[in-house]
């Protein structure tokens, strides 16, 4: 098993890969000592552990990260992810994909405005 600073650099290398640079340095200058440990967890077990291992593809955690934050309406990290997907491999049709499977496992209303964030942000995101 990795030291915790191996750990925790994995994280970070995986976490930039999906998320961006410039989404992680922005993240990255907002931490305080308040926040620091919280956010050092989230590297370590998030983007360290789940995101690095190779069990699953970056493309298939992406669209199961969605499909949870939808189920759950953790609705600004949703739209964080869908941002992401241009650097996963998740296409519009494997989103709407998921979402068909949230409207059926977790209620039409949690789909439908997944559906309207997930258009509105994908436009944006062609935009760009």
């Amino acid at each position: 098993m990795a030291v915790a600073e191996d750990i925790y650099d994995v994280g970070m290398a995986t976490r930039r890969k999906v998320l961006g640079e410039a989404h992680v340095d922005r993240a990255s200058q907002g931490i305080t000592e308040f926040d620091a440990t919280f956010q050092r967890m989230i590297t370590e077990a998030a983007w360290g552990r789940t995101w690095s291992s190779d069990a699953l593809t970056l493309r298939e955690r992406s669209m199961i990260t969605l499909a949870l934050l939808a189920a759950l309406g953790h609705w600004e990290e949703f739209q964080m992810h869908l941002r992401a997907t241009r650097n996963t491999g998740a296409s519009e049709k494997d989103i709407a994909e998921v979402l068909m499977h949230v409207a059926v496992y977790a209620g039409v209303p949690a789909a439908n405005h997944a559906i309207k964030l997930a258009k509105a942000t994908l436009a944006a995101n062609s935009e760009a």
